[in-house]
């Protein structure tokens, strides 16, 4: 090949990289930490993993060559601490979070570095972003829903068991969105003669106590609210509520898979996709202040009428016909 024509070939291979990525330094390519709550050996999390590493490949952006991907999986406020403290040694392009103490973590480190997060319900109320039109700051992303949509998760519970008088709402209490999910909840509650009781629980055995001591008396349920806690122990959770022969409901499907009764959320995995989209513009140049924050369009139901019958619940065919799918 003549140097002319070499020089124009490679020219052409090299239109369709990815332009320079900011905060670039000696040349290396740019670095992307991907923190999620929850644990890093969950197959649900290496699979987001994996939706988010190859929605980036789809955007010209190939791990090892010319970005890197750091991984990280923490549980509770110590490990989000300790990960937080890593920030100023790994000096990341941008940062990639799950989870709402996740990003709260990260956010006391920096205030500099792209944040770009998912699976947080309130940016605005807790001060993460000004606005979802306009974020304003280094943080920007992908919403859940509000915390008003706590009450489906009741209103559906009543559904399913309309004998439910009583309800524990569980979730890790450092969760920044505990109290707003619980008075969502309670909103609702008095009017359909249900009596709220907030379950704080901080690891999988607290958990276990706390439905131990509530399922002793008739007609309870359990609301788990989102939180690596209940995503991370979904199976040991929904083994539990079985034993003690409480209906629940969750927010991801990964929950009546591992055997709960049901779930009703967003579709995750489309998050993560959206956030590669996020993290290759920034990456491009454009600020997160610029950048919307959007909210969840897509929402999934999913009733596993096995646990159902295992809890002599017969679950209204006007739900199974809307469920979007019926794990038997």
């Amino acid at each position: 090949m003549r140097r002319r024509d070499f020089i124009a070939a490679l020219g052409g291979v090299a239109a369709g990289w990815p332009l320079p990525a900011r905060g670039q330094q000696g040349g290396r390519p740019p670095l992307v930490l991907v923190w999620f709550g929850g644990s890093a050996d969950d197959p649900a999390i290496q699979s987001r993993r994996n939706v988010f590493r190859d929605a980036l490949r789809e955007l010209g952006w190939i791990d090892g060559r010319n970005i890197r991907l750091e991984h990280r999986s923490t549980i509770g406020a110590d490990q989000n601490r300790a990960v937080a403290a890593e920030l100023d040694a790994l000096k990341p392009d941008a940062i990639v979070t799950g989870t709402a103490p996740v990003l709260a973590a990260a956010f006391r480190q920096t205030k500099t570095t792209p944040i770009v997060f998912m699976q947080v319900t309130d940016p605005v109320s807790d001060g993460f972003v000004a606005s979802l039109a306009r974020p304003g700051g280094n943080v920007t992303g992908f919403t859940i829903f509000e915390h008003s949509f706590a009450g489906k998760w009741l209103e559906m519970l009543k559904e399913v068991v309309p004998t439910m008088t009583r309800v524990a709402v569980m979730q890790n209490p450092d969760h920044p969105a505990w109290n707003a999910y619980v008075r969502a909840i309670r909103e609702i509650a008095s009017g359909m003669g249900v009596e709220v009781t907030p379950t704080p629980a901080n690891s999988s055995t607290e958990a276990e106590a706390a439905m131990a001591a509530f399922g002793q008396p008739p007609n309870g349920g359990v609301i788990l609210l989102p939180s690596a806690l209940v995503t991370t122990n979904r199976s040991l959770i929904a083994a539990a509520t079985l034993r003690h022969r409480l209906p629940s409901i969750y927010v991801v499907r990964d929950y009546p898979v591992s055997s709960g009764l049901m779930s009703y959320g967003v579709d995750g995995i489309e998050q993560f996709r959206q956030a590669a989209s996020y993290v290759n513009r920034i990456l491009k140049g454009a600020k997160p202040a610029d950048l919307p924050v959007q909210a969840a369009t897509k929402f999934e139901m999913v009733i596993n009428l096995k646990t159902a019958k295992a809890l002599g619940i017969s679950v209204p065919a006007t739900m199974l016909g809307r469920a979007d799918e019926v794990i038997e």
